[in-house]
């Protein structure tokens, strides 16, 4: 619900996404659990689908028969300016950024990841919050969105590759990324470097991840604002800042495989409305 509420730019929830991208710990550090015990996700079989988060204000559960009265009304979803299918090419290009930016932040949050069936190629149930009684094409997988829709696929295909990706700590364990950067020193920033705007009217938020024991950084910006943010970029790397990611481009530039991400000129990142950025660098020669 906070990952929801701040990619709609509601107030106060800044802080919230922090939290959740950390691994919730006000939640489950005093259980002293790792952040690896906790599970992340937007949406789920129970509920408005990705695609139908992006594209519906309200719920419409009239083909079940109830009035439309049952299925959760708070949905803390967003059209991104129409109700429903459009064939308004701004609207859903703003839908495929929308999408794009849950994906990345529930792959990369510290944690474990859930995504949705049908999630990845964007599936809808018509508005439909609670289609446990419809066995019909409501609630079925259309594989014609997998040609439709195959932007958003190869986005995630290309965040699990690198989530997969393995190092070595110290002890010479294997360590997946996930597990990597829940060990890094981390940094919050805003659009100037360490001072993040905790306020309820902010709407963006940056974090630094340093790993020196395996020579990596990593720099994520959340831009969940309805206008563009220039954001400071830490200095004093060797090598440059490199873009993984940044999902207000079109494909395939929204996403690179990770040894291919091209460098980043400059002391500073223009994050466009309503995007993620995740950046990464060399931390020492």
């Amino acid at each position: 619900d906070d990952v929801r509420a701040f990619f709609r730019a509601d107030d106060d929830t800044t802080g919230r996404i922090a939290d959740r991208f950390v691994g919730s710990p006000e939640i489950y550090g005093h259980k002293q659990r790792d952040v690896e015990e906790s599970v992340n996700f937007v949406s789920c079989h129970d509920g408005f689908t990705l695609n139908d988060l992006v594209s519906y204000n309200e719920k419409h559960n009239q083909a079940n028969g109830e009035g439309n009265r049952d299925g959760a009304d708070e949905n803390r979803s967003w059209n991104c300016g129409i109700e429903g299918p459009t064939d308004d090419s701004g609207v859903e290009a703003l839908r495929n950024r929308q999408v794009k930016n849950f994906l990345t932040v529930t792959m990369l949050s510290l944690g474990v990841p859930m995504i949705g069936m049908g999630d990845e190629v964007r599936r809808t149930q018509f508005g439909n919050n609670n289609a446990y009684c419809q066995d019909n094409e409501t609630s079925w997988f259309d594989w014609a969105l997998l040609e439709k829709n195959s932007g958003i696929h190869r986005f995630l295909r290309l965040l699990i590759e690198n989530r997969l990706l393995r190092d070595l700590d110290a002890e010479q364990r294997h360590l997946s990324l996930n597990q990597l950067l829940s060990r890094a020193q981390k940094t919050w920033h805003g659009v100037k470097l360490g001072d993040p705007d905790w306020s309820p009217s902010s709407h963006s938020i940056a974090l630094t991840a340093h790993l020196p024991k395996q020579n990596q950084c990593y720099h994520l910006i959340l831009n969940a604002y309805w206008e563009p943010l220039e954001f400071e970029l830490p200095t004093g790397y060797p090598g440059p800042w490199r873009r993984w990611v940044d999902t207000a481009l079109d494909p395939p530039q929204d996403i690179v495989p990770w040894r291919t991400a091209p460098a980043v000129s400059g002391l500073t990142y223009l994050t466009q409305p309503r995007s993620v950025v995740a950046l990464y660098t060399e931390a020492s020669e």
